[in-house]
């Protein structure tokens, strides 16, 4: 009768004796281990899951069996007890689904003899927490960090020079003349350009750079341990890769674009990381008003 109840349970349930023996396999743990409860029982839970036996899992099951305390493992900090795999459209972004787990115990005459571990799959719903994550941090069009995340990464790096002293650079980088584009191309071919803009940007960054749309036709890059000289290197190959690339409107035409930047370092002289913003910001416009298509390095001057 009760292997009945737990095979009608939406999760799985194993139960284990002092020497991590398996006495109970319901049937939610026979369709995704690919594993008959007849095949399993008896046999030890580190036979057929050698990566369990971790101190932490054997310090976990003693304190359950000892002391009859309950031990959660989050899906947060160990993704999942038993690899299973991820089914249907999950298997796209995970290998193994998903799981929170419990160890519980199980008494008999007060003393505690059985723990019983309970397996959720939660695969679901950190999916949709990740996706709805990635909404709120990505752009839609271009699918780079938008301003949201820009904020939160700028507040975070300059929290970080003021504490340890890491050095960055901030540039701010916008394409000449786009109105103009838009009302020659129409704004579906100006959205284009903007993709494709995105891209570039992405494969000249590094992993520790953060890429973002500020806004409208303006771009955001934090260049992570650059000053000066550095920013600027990388500014001037991000301009002239920029001016090279052309994005096809016809069979006939090719369009092109440029890109004023200004550039801004970290100092102790600034006092949140609104100046340094406008700081980038200022040197961009001074850009524009030198020609555009051109980088401008803040000095405090412009």
């Amino acid at each position: 009768m009760m292997c009945q109840v737990l095979d009608v349970l939406s999760m799985g349930i194993v139960s284990i004796d002092e020497k991590y023996r398996i006495s109970e396999w319901n049937r939610w743990m026979e369709i995704h281990s690919r594993k008959k409860r007849e095949d399993v029982v008896g046999t030890s839970l580190f036979t057929l899951y050698p990566h369990l036996s971790t101190p932490q899992f054997i310090r976990s099951c003693k304190s359950v069996l000892k002391f009859g305390n309950f031990v959660f493992f989050s899906q947060k900090l160990h993704n999942y007890l038993f690899p299973f795999q991820a089914t249907g459209i999950y298997g796209d972004y995970f290998e193994f689904m998903q799981q929170s787990c419990t160890l519980t115990p199980v008494k008999e005459d007060g003393k505690t003899f059985r723990i019983v571990i309970t397996i959720q799959d939660v695969t679901e719903s950190v999916y949709m927490e990740r996706k709805l994550k990635t909404l709120i941090q990505q752009d839609s069009l271009t699918g780079i960090h938008n301003r949201r995340y820009l904020d939160k990464r700028l507040n975070e790096e300059f929290l970080r020079f003021k504490r340890h002293g890491n050095l960055f650079s901030l540039l701010i980088f916008d394409i000449d003349d786009f109105k103009k584009i838009n009302d020659t191309y129409g704004h579906q071919f100006g959205d284009r350009i903007l993709i494709n803009l995105s891209g570039l940007c992405s494969t000249m960054i590094r992993g520790s750079d953060i890429l973002a749309r500020f806004g409208g036709e303006e771009f955001c890059i934090i260049l992570a341990n650059s000053v000066a000289d550095g920013a600027r290197t990388f500014a001037e190959r991000l301009r002239s890769s920029v001016e090279e690339q052309k994005t096809r409107f016809d069979d006939k035409t090719d369009v092109g674009i440029t890109i004023s930047i200004g550039i801004a370092e970290i100092s102790d002289s600034l006092e949140s990381m609104e100046e340094l913003v406008h700081r980038a910001d200022d040197a961009m416009y001074e850009a524009k008003r030198q020609g555009k298509n051109r980088l401008c390095f803040y000095e405090g001057k412009v």
